[in-house]
């Protein structure tokens, strides 16, 4: 027998939007003024009801104490009147709370985030009711062959699972509050080889759901669930049930393929403490593994081993995944965005990009940063290296709620423009000039940078941080948040920076606390790119300076990139990793 658990809701909160200028930009930025209160802090526990056998494993019902006026314990029957759902800030997570004590956010905040879920789909769609079903990862191989790659949950599962190992799945009841995990059952023998999966008692301790059962079970709670003229709720089609189950097969439900990934997009944006502390761990690691690299980049002599270090370094701290390959591109590698040779060797060579992260409990990091090979800046290279820095500086310096994020890349691409402009690499024509015709694309050709989660370019729910208009790129399982290509026809079209002043960017994603988000610009002198696009095109190779571009291409790259958490008064760098004059020291051994 199995019972619901009480289900917890939350206060209804509210948010305001309002215009401000921003002088120090030159451009109308989004202010979001938190006006929200807490009217109902109710605090009534649920009725306690035993637990039955081990297939079907329930939450216990202790309730923990929370803060007051954020989360009360309210009967089922509780609906917000006039209202938008809205999911309250919890208290701070203690990342390092030791196994076996009873911290209430101890485990993973699986409940929390799929009642953020459920808030999206009320205030997008006025969802009450329904049933979200995704399937985990299943147990893959190569093609014609009896081994597999390594194993990555979807990130859409986990988000509201916390369960980190296959052939899992979970439902939602959206009018209950009901949130089930459904495991395989590991036979013995399969042990023998492959080890054992944490049984239903085991994953009810380490993540918050209500009920972990066998999925051997769930075809008959599925038929049950579906008689009740319930919507299924699917990240996409072909991620229906299907089971060995003629009942279930032969059943006609409603599905909807529309809401969920979109509102799961938007929940995933504001960052829980919980995975604040996942973020902060792996960009701890990160860090940790660049300022390894530096301290022996004297010895090394070609990129894989640039490469090894910094993966030993991520291994030996308990980070074995990376969230992304790992990037070392030195010379002109340096110029390509997502190099993945890493194979080259350092001798002769100018600067080497070291774009790389680990993962910690499937959430990412992502740190960039540029060496002087020998130790020591060529004349052209520190030129770059001061350009990049300038404008991350003043980046990091102007994040904070309310700032449009497309306001900063633009604001980092004027100084880009202004910076080349000194050192004689653009010219013939005025700022306002180049500008216009996009011309500074040809150096810094991507974005300034993407949300940071489960993905490393992790989802960017409704609003972009800068795409134009309905220029989306859409990927299965998620809309990319990759550097997005600036290109010299969207840079020119947009609303320069020397007119004043500009109206809102509608559609665009201003900065709110609990976001992380990158800030990575880059300057790159890619040969090819530039004439095969550039100089080509008489409207931009008279901004060009030839004869500066030859000295400048053998720097290859430059990009510096940190992940930035938003607070309320601003923004917390979570990846102090070596840069400046701290990295000349630490790579010439002056620490």
């Amino acid at each position: 027998m199995t019972r619901s658990s009480g289900p917890r809701a939350v206060c209804p909160q509210y948010s305001s939007v309002s215009l401000c200028e921003a002088d120090s930009l030159h451009i109308d930025l989004l202010t979001i003024q938190d006006n929200s209160k807490c009217e109902n802090p109710l605090h009534a526990q649920a009725p306690i009801v035993p637990t039955t056998a081990t297939a079907i494993v329930t939450a216990p019902t202790t309730v923990t104490k929370t803060s007051p006026d954020c989360i009360g314990y309210i009967s089922r029957n509780y609906k917000p009147q006039n209202c938008r759902r809205r999911v309250p800030e919890v208290a701070t997570f203690n990342a390092e709370a030791p196994e076996g004590v009873d911290a209430p956010f101890a485990k993973f905040p699986a409940k929390l985030h799929a009642r953020k879920v459920a808030d999206e789909l009320y205030k997008a769609h006025r969802v009450s009711k329904g049933l979200i079903f995704l399937p985990g990862q299943p147990t893959t191989e190569y093609e014609d062959s009896d081994q597999g790659p390594r194993f990555r949950q979807r990130r859409y599962f986990f988000y509201i699972t916390g369960a980190n190992f296959p052939n899992c799945y979970v439902t939602y009841d959206i009018g209950q509050e009901h949130l089930i995990l459904w495991v395989p059952y590991v036979e013995p023998r399969q042990v023998l080889w492959y080890g054992s999966t944490p049984s239903p008692e085991e994953c009810l301790r380490k993540y918050d759901v209500d009920e972990v059962r066998f999925a051997a079970q769930l075809p008959e709670y599925l038929q049950d669930k579906l008689r009740f003229d319930l919507t299924l709720y699917l990240l996409h089609k072909d991620q229906a049930p299907h089971f060995d189950n003629e009942i279930v097969n032969s059943l006609h439900y409603r599905v909807n393929t529309s809401f969920l990934q979109e509102c799961m997009d938007e929940a995933r944006v504001i960052k829980t403490p919980y995975e604040v502390a996942m973020i902060r761990k792996a960009c701890a690691i990160s860090t940790l593994a660049h300022r390894q690299v530096a301290a022996q980049l004297l010895t090394l002599k070609n990129e894989r081993e640039i490469e090894a270090v910094f993966q030993a370094t991520c291994t030996a701290s308990g980070a074995r995944d990376q969230a992304y390959p790992i990037i070392a591109g030195s010379g002109v590698n340096a110029s390509t965005l997502h190099y993945e040779e890493n194979n080259a060797p350092l001798q002769g060579k100018e600067l080497v990009v070291l774009d790389a992260g680990c993962e910690w409990n499937c959430y990412a990091s992502d740190i960039t940063r540029t060496l002087p090979i020998s130790g020591s800046f060529s004349q052209e290279a520190l030129d770059v290296y001061k350009v990049v820095d300038k404008m991350q500086q003043e980046c990091l310096n102007s994040a904070k709620p309310g700032v449009l994020y497309y306001a900063l890349h633009l604001h980092a691409s004027r100084v880009a423009l202004v910076e080349l402009m000194d050192l004689g690499i653009l010219h013939n024509g005025s700022a306002k000039e180049i500008w216009d015709a996009g011309t500074i694309s040809a150096f810094f050709p991507h974005g300034l940078g993407h949300h940071v989660g489960l993905d490393v370019h992790d989802v960017s729910g409704r609003d972009r941080l800068l795409l134009l208009g309905e220029e989306k790129i859409k990927i299965r399982g998620y809309r990319s948040m990759k550097r997005e290509i600036i290109t010299p026809e969207s840079l020119s079209s947009a609303v320069g920076l020397f007119d004043a002043p500009p109206p809102p960017y509608h559609g665009r994603q201003a900065l709110q606390p609990n976001m992380v988000v990158t800030i990575e610009p880059g300057i790159y002198f890619c040969r090819e790119y530039i004439e095969g696009y550039f100089l080509s095109n008489p409207t931009h190779a008279r901004f060009l300076n030839t004869k500066a571009l030859e000295r400048y291409y053998p720097v290859g790259g430059c990009r510096i990139e940190d992940d930035i958490l938003i607070t309320p008064n601003g923004n917390e760098n979570l990846t102090p990793a070596p840069k400046g004059q701290e990295m000349l020291d630490i790579i010439n051994g002056r620490f």
